[in-house]
């Protein structure tokens, strides 16, 4: 188990959904939470609602310069949580780049920016916890999923080469992978949505997955993760006529 009393949590995409929820599990635990997103409003709003210790830091992780402040104002932290994201169903016929550019930008090109700038120092002073959120939909290529698959994809290989790099320094790198969340951003799919799950459900897996430190990564509702999972090992012929 963690000992969480006074650690100090960076959450970046925590102003609603899973990463408001996922705060109020580690404010419960007695970390320090610093909660950041672009609308300060929301977040101060979270902020009022949490038990413990708060920061609100707004960042817009699509600014570079946004990022680096929000970095220089934050300070040495015992872990960062990337949970920033967007999402637009898009199907290939009908692409929106502006769209798809936007999710590749905030989930996984943002996600470059801060770490490229919190890692190093984790590795320079030997401690540190990296949690990023892929999904399932990262797993293989799904129809209706341009841009939001690919963004995941990315971040679950980022979150393996940054295993990869680190495994033998007390830098710990872990992945969470959910399926569907009650959001506003699921909210705009017009398809049933199997197994899905409200935020908190969604953050007590993620926070048993922090609460583990030789765990690297949880796929989670763990039935229907198995459907993705299993799917790496199909031929590509089969793949493509089950789920295209």
């Amino acid at each position: 188990m963690t000992d969480w009393q006074g650690k100090r949590y960076w959450l970046i995409g925590a102003s609603e959904g899973l990463g408001a929820a996922l705060a109020q599990h580690l404010s419960r635990a007695g970390v320090h939470v610093i909660v950041s997103a672009r609308n300060a409003e929301r977040l101060e709003e979270l902020a009022a609602r949490l038990p413990g210790r708060t920061t609100v830091q707004p960042v817009d992780v699509r600014d570079d310069d946004s990022v680096a402040r929000a970095v220089a104002a934050v300070g040495e932290v015992d872990g960062v949580i990337y949970l920033a994201g967007v999402y637009a169903p898009m199907k290939a016929g009908a692409w929106d780049a502006a769209a798809g550019a936007a999710m590749i930008d905030v989930n996984l090109t943002g996600a470059m920016r801060v770490l490229g700038r919190v890692v190093p120092a984790m590795v320079a002073r030997g401690a540190g916890h990296v949690v990023l959120t892929g999904s399932l939909a990262g797993f293989r290529g799904l129809p209706g999923a341009v841009g939001y698959g690919a963004s995941k994809a990315g971040i679950m290989s980022l979150a393996e080469t940054l295993r990869a790099d680190l495994h033998r320094t007390p830098v710990r790198v872990q992945l969470a992978n959910p399926g569907f969340i009650r959001t506003r951003l699921t909210d705009k799919n017009d398809f049933h949505m199997p197994f899905l799950m409200e935020p908190d459900a969604a953050a007590r897996e993620v926070f048993e997955l922090m609460c583990a430190p030789q765990r690297f990564a949880r796929s989670f509702p763990t039935l229907f993760s198995l459907v993705f999972r299993l799917a790496r090992f199909l031929p590509d012929g089969l793949y493509f006529r089950l789920f295209a």
